[in-house]
């Protein structure tokens, strides 16, 4: 093994061990009370063409969930589609999922 692949191999090695933490699902606060429904929404329309709504969703502010309202939004890129965040029921309480692009 020459020293010129010394350090390739070391990256390479880095890569994989640590790979496999950031597949890890971190559980950020648990709220011991359900959600409440989601609140209906009319939607507008929208301000610009091509802006995405990003429906509404309830917020835990420590002590009760608190509705945020509905935005449009612009696309990071063409086709990206919003994924709403949720809450997910974990363990005997409930973790909030972020929402996101794809």
């Amino acid at each position: 093994m020459s020293v010129r692949t010394l350090p390739i191999l070391f990256l390479l090695t880095a890569a994989l061990t640590l790979a496999p933490i950031s597949g890890i699902a971190r559980v950020g606060l648990v709220v011991g009370i359900a959600p409440p429904p989601l609140v209906v929404e009319t939607v507008p329309p929208p301000p610009v063409p091509g802006n995405v709504w990003q429906g509404g969703y309830w917020a835990w502010d420590g002590e009760k969930y608190v509705w945020v309202p509905g935005v449009y939004t612009v696309p990071p890129y063409p086709g990206a589609v919003w994924v709403a965040g949720h809450w997910v029921r974990h363990g005997r309480g409930w973790v909030w999922a972020d929402g996101h692009w794809r």
